[in-house]
């Protein structure tokens, strides 16, 4: 069947994002090496990160209360109030960095908008996303735009049921493997990573080299060249 949809993930597939992140949790570590080594104290950011997963979702808000969480516990609630306020600020300023395209994702948006439906499809907090969305001068080469809690075949499924579209007439381009391409696959679509240099430790998987519906490419420009051959 022709494909008919090409869905985009947002954060590190569009825009840069995970090194915001990155550099957010280093000095997070470097505050609280007084108590534990830096690398523990990544480890323990991680671990409660993802217990709070059901509870907040992600995203910068769920960021931000789980470095406190893990301050508070690593510290024996010892940490001063100061140190809580520069932790919370550590989140704030996430928020105020610039949301910046990846290269090459104008052009494949303009090159692929005329052939195709495009949607984004991606994790995160509403607002946030919302905000960068905006910020970023994208929206308007977009059909859809679904923010989700979590991207699991079940989740993908309802999409593909709003969009009316049958899996095999559906594309899902993004930077993970776990949540952007697998899943998709599992349900019969096409997925193709384009590779950002960092990865969240939650989204590594390994990549699926021999299925048919697979690809990946080291930059998004490539997507082009294989969807309009």
């Amino acid at each position: 069947m022709p494909i008919r949809v090409v869905a985009f993930d947002a954060d590190d597939t569009l825009w840069h994002n995970e090194v915001y992140f990155q550099q957010a949790e280093e000095a997070f570590c470097a505050l609280m090496e007084n108590y534990l080594p830096r690398h523990t104290v990544s480890r323990e950011l991680l671990r409660t990160e993802l217990e709070n997963l059901p509870l907040y979702g992600y995203g910068i808000k769920a960021f931000t209360l789980s470095m406190v969480e893990t301050a508070l516990r690593i510290s024996d609630r010892h940490l001063p109030m100061s140190a809580i306020e520069t932790i919370i600020g550590l989140g704030k300023a996430i928020v105020q960095k610039p949301v910046t395209v990846l290269d090459g994702v104008h052009d494949v948006l303009a090159a692929l908008q005329p052939h195709f439906r495009l949607v984004v499809a991606t994790k995160g907090d509403l607002l946030d996303q919302e905000r960068k969305l905006n910020a970023s001068g994208l929206q308007h080469y977009f059909h859809h735009i679904e923010i989700m809690t979590e991207k699991q075949p079940k989740d993908f499924e309802k999409l593909l049921r709003h969009l009316d579209t049958p899996a095999n007439e559906f594309v899902m381009i993004g930077n993970s493997l776990k949540s952007d391409v697998l899943p998709v696959l599992q349900l019969g679509g096409t997925g193709i990573q384009i590779p950002y240099h960092v990865t969240w430790a939650h989204e590594h998987a390994e990549a699926p080299l021999q299925h048919p519906h697979f690809r990946s490419f080291d930059s998004v420009r490539h997507v082009v060249d294989y969807l309009l051959p």
